[in-house]
């Protein structure tokens, strides 16, 4: 054995595993080249839980644009992104995008396989921004809104986001990997909830969300929110309910 055995040996220890995952991500989808209405209406959505958008990786959809995307504007949407503490990390859309995405030094990703269809037909009286991730589901007003809640009876796929302005969220089906659910008052989910699910998104501190299996991606109260990551670790796939405690979520069984 020579003396620069032990450094050789050492030098093939692994320095890191490469391991796949599935992470949550926030898909931002843009469907109009006006910075000024983006800023205004991301505004408006982050003022509703500011915890729950701090330093969030998001990918930019480019799919339901129309034309050519000016780097110019591509560059300002960043910016105001990042000024309320979205952090761009790709852009998904068709190759000819690729540019942009290098120009930006962001990842290019490929299209989606299919198109999520918003869930509209579940309630006449969704808004429509609720069904669009890059604006906010309402404005928000000084006057209390007074409303008897939501109630879903279809699952919930992919891509769809319902919200239950001035009132509880209650859904009677599955929801599934990539949902989001967003209520003023408590969620209620009689069935898995493997999306996300956001309550007292405009800070009521009493709201509480409710499922019959634990597998979300994301659950928030009032801003304050535990990732997938945190959940495995206790409660996986059981009846639980969740509660703020201070400033943090407390979960217990049913």
């Amino acid at each position: 054995m020579t003396g620069n055995s032990t450094p050789d040996l050492l030098d093939n220890d692994p320095v890191f595993h490469l391991k796949g995952g599935m992470l949550a991500m926030t898909m931002i989808e843009l469907i109009r080249q006006t910075p000024e209405a983006f800023a205004r209406q991301l505004a408006e959505k982050v003022e509703q839980a500011p915890n729950f958008f701090r330093d969030t990786p998001v990918v930019f959809s480019l799919e339901k644009l129309a034309g050519e995307l000016p780097s110019a504007t591509l560059q300002e949407l960043l910016r105001i992104s990042r000024e309320h503490g979205l952090q761009a990390v790709a852009l998904r859309g068709e190759e000819r995008f690729r540019h942009l995405a290098q120009e930006a030094e962001l990842v290019l990703l490929p299209p989606g396989r299919t198109r999520e269809k918003p869930l509209e037909a579940a309630d006449e009286e969704t808004p429509a921004a609720a069904n669009e991730p890059a604006s906010a589901p309402e404005t928000i007003n000084s006057e209390p809104v007074v409303s008897c809640g939501r109630v879903i009876t279809d699952p919930i796929r992919s891509g769809q986001q319902v919200y239950a302005r001035g009132g509880d969220l209650v859904v009677l089906a599955p929801v599934s990997a990539g949902a989001e659910l967003l209520a003023d008052g408590h969620i209620h989910v009689y069935g898995p909830l493997r999306g996300r699910a956001l309550a007292g998104v405009r800070g009521n501190t009493e709201a509480r969300i409710i499922c019959q299996s634990l597998e979300a991606e994301l659950v928030s109260i009032a801003g304050h929110y535990k990732t997938a990551e945190d959940l495995r670790k206790d409660h996986w796939k059981q009846a639980i309910q969740v509660s703020l405690d201070g400033d943090s979520l407390k979960i217990s069984e049913l």
